[in-house]
């Protein structure tokens, strides 16, 4: 996705300020908040991110569980890429660090145009979310399979 995104934003079509801007952020910074409102894909140059999300224990009272960490060339807010949705979870950074906003409906008319480039960057977000769904996966089995311990389901059966 790198090289893909790279020669996206290197495009002189592709303008920066318009189209993508570059921030650096520093340690604690909140780069998205769940619930606001976005339409921009993120692209990590330096730094490690964490993502996090509410999580209501009960009526009155909720946890901020972090789900993973990004790193350097990973990519993130794909959820909201072409139409503006509301942020399903939250980013802190965990070090300070740089990356580049995208926003998502140039970036959509940006690949309209350029069907070779947008097919390469779909297929390669195709494999990034492929993998993340795998990884989610496997964490709900792992839940699922403590759970089932912690009550002694085998007690049960």
């Amino acid at each position: 996705m790198k090289e893909i995104l790279e020669k996206i934003v290197e495009d002189p079509l592709f303008c920066e300020g318009q189209a993508w801007q570059r921030r650096c952020f520093s340690k604690k910074e909140q780069i998205i908040k769940q619930g606001d409102p976005g339409g921009s894909l993120f692209f990590i140059e330096a730094g490690c991110l964490r993502v996090s999300e509410k999580i209501p224990i009960d009526k009155e009272k909720n946890i901020q569980a972090g789900i993973w960490e990004l790193d350097k060339n990973d990519v993130f807010g794909e959820i909201a890429l072409s139409q503006s949705q509301i942020r399903t979870a939250s980013v802190l950074a965990l070090t300070d660090g740089c990356l580049v906003e995208i926003n998502g409906r140039e970036l959509d008319k940006y690949l309209d145009k350029h069907p070779d480039i947008g097919y390469q960057f779909y297929k390669s977000l195709f494999i990034i979310l492929s993998q993340r769904l795998n990884r989610a996966n496997l964490r709900v089995n792992d839940l699922f399979a403590w759970g089932l311990k912690v009550h002694d389901i085998d007690r049960h059966l």
